[in-house]
């Protein structure tokens, strides 16, 4: 179990929370330490069935200033994935990944289903 997070954000000190509460191990990763890469971007948008916009913080000073929300729908998504790639603060987190399911931010009734 891998979840990826942003130590400094309220929403993964939430999931962090939910996840040791209940007993469950996991890697933890620094999400600006250690961005996702190209490959795990991919994988994790194939396994998700998500629109590629979900994995993007875009309530983000990073995305906000970079004007994404006017840029992405020109881009590949290719595109969109390196540039996903080129900074962690761009992802949306946390991400919780067993290889098999991926869930993408914080919903605690998507957690306990993730773990049913």
């Amino acid at each position: 179990m891998k979840f990826i997070c942003y130590p400094k954000c309220t929403t993964c000190q939430k999931a962090k929370k939910w996840l040791d509460e209940k007993g469950i191990t996991y890697e933890l990763r620094d999400i600006k330490e250690n961005n996702p890469t190209v490959s795990e971007l991919k994988e994790w948008y194939k396994i998700s069935g998500l629109p590629l916009k979900k994995f993007f913080n875009t309530s983000g000073l990073l995305y906000k200033s970079m004007d994404l929300k006017n840029k992405l729908p020109e881009m590949s998504d290719d595109e969109q994935i390196e540039l996903l790639a080129s900074d962690g603060m761009l992802v949306k987190r946390p991400i919780l990944t067993d290889g098999r399911k991926v869930i993408v931010g914080f919903r605690e009734k998507e957690y306990e289903e993730f773990f049913k």
